[in-house]
């Protein structure tokens, strides 16, 4: 806002100035009226016009390219720049045979090539851009492991960790197991929200956003799991996952999540989605049709009959005819394994019955 109304006092002054002037040169080419009314209407008219019109010609539309170059990636940007480069180089070696050509198409495909070989050498190159790049890299004479912390890919590296995934708290213990190579960034913003949802006014939102900033300082104090909390923030958006998505982009890394939605926005823009819940189902138990396994039942299931227990991993079994065993450990036959959005069901039957 201060920015703003820093350029409409400059573009009051400076434009008012301008009327002013234009305006005194307009009256003395006048008899009948005074130079300095003229002088005055036309001051104030170009300090009106700049007073309102500055922000929209200056302040704004830089604001709009600042956020626009914020949300491009940095060799995009590269790429663009050295087309832009290629194409202006042969357009100035074609600038002298075209301008030998006769008026007034000497005159006019000069600029019409600079246009056109500018525009295409920047389309080619950023979207060629993974090639191009590709063909440095592998012809660097130190490519290798000090290659690859100067490129694109050492944002593989390094895992953006959301919200959600700290209140969880089993980030502590899978970072523990050395399962995630790689440096666990915290951007500022996450940081911020889980200091609001800890000062929340309720007592449950308050409790997990206090969860998470134990897990956090847990895991800052293990020493073989590197934690970095980082200053960088997204322009143009306030929503926290949107930051994420634009900022793993930027990056290229993964984000480390168990939201749900944030999971399936991020595959969309093709950012790369580490998801616990989905970690968390793959390394179950795998039982297959016939297999025998123990499990206690401990309340009945919704179809008549039915008993449903639980594995030590959360699995819900569905027992048939297990309601007759209820609180009892019973050895059970697998009949069915069912695999659900909200993760894996067992359908057994007891021993006795499985005959």
């Amino acid at each position: 806002m201060s920015t703003d109304f820093t350029a409409r006092i400059i573009g009051m002054v400076v434009i008012g100035i301008a009327g002013t002037y234009w305006g005194a040169t307009l009256g003395a080419g006048i008899q009948d009226v005074s130079s300095s009314w003229y002088a005055t209407v036309m001051g104030l008219v170009g300090a009106l016009v700049g007073l309102i019109l500055t922000p929209y010609i200056t302040t704004r539309p830089a604001r709009a390219a600042r956020a626009l170059f914020r949300r491009i990636e940095a060799t995009t940007l590269l790429a663009g720049l050295m087309g832009l480069v290629v194409g202006l180089l042969i357009s100035a070696l074609l600038a002298f045979p075209m301008s030998l050509l006769p008026s007034p198409l000497g005159q006019v495909f000069p600029f019409v090539g600079v246009v056109i070989f500018g525009y295409l050498g920047v389309a080619l190159f950023v979207m060629r851009q993974r090639d191009i790049f590709s063909i440095f890299r592998d012809r660097l004479p130190f490519r290798g492991s000090h290659a690859d912390a100067g490129n694109g890919d050492s944002g593989s590296n390094t895992i953006l960790m959301d919200t959600s995934v700290i209140i969880d708290g089993r980030i502590l213990d899978i970072a523990r197991t050395g399962f995630l190579n790689g440096v666990l960034l915290i951007p500022r913003f996450v940081l911020n929200e889980l200091q609001y949802i800890a000062d929340s006014a309720d007592g449950l939102r308050r409790q997990r956003g206090r969860r998470g900033m134990e897990i956090l300082s847990q895991l800052q104090k293990e020493p073989g799991i590197p934690v970095q909390i980082s200053d960088v923030d997204v322009e143009g958006t306030r929503e926290v996952d949107d930051k994420l998505v634009i900022l793993a982009r930027q990056m290229k890394c993964p984000v480390l999540t168990n939201d749900y939605n944030l999971n399936r926005v991020a595959e969309l823009q093709g950012v790369v989605v580490l998801n616990i819940n989905e970690l968390a189902n793959s390394v179950k138990a795998v039982l297959l049709p016939g297999e025998s396994l123990k499990v206690n039942v401990i309340q009945e299931g919704r179809e008549h009959g039915q008993g449903v227990g639980y594995l030590d991993d959360g699995t819900m079994v569905v027992i048939e005819d297990g309601v007759d065993y209820l609180r009892k450990e019973i050895n059970v036959t697998v009949t069915k394994v069912l695999q659900t959005a909200a993760g894996r069901m067992i359908f057994a039957r007891p021993e006795d019955n499985a005959a």
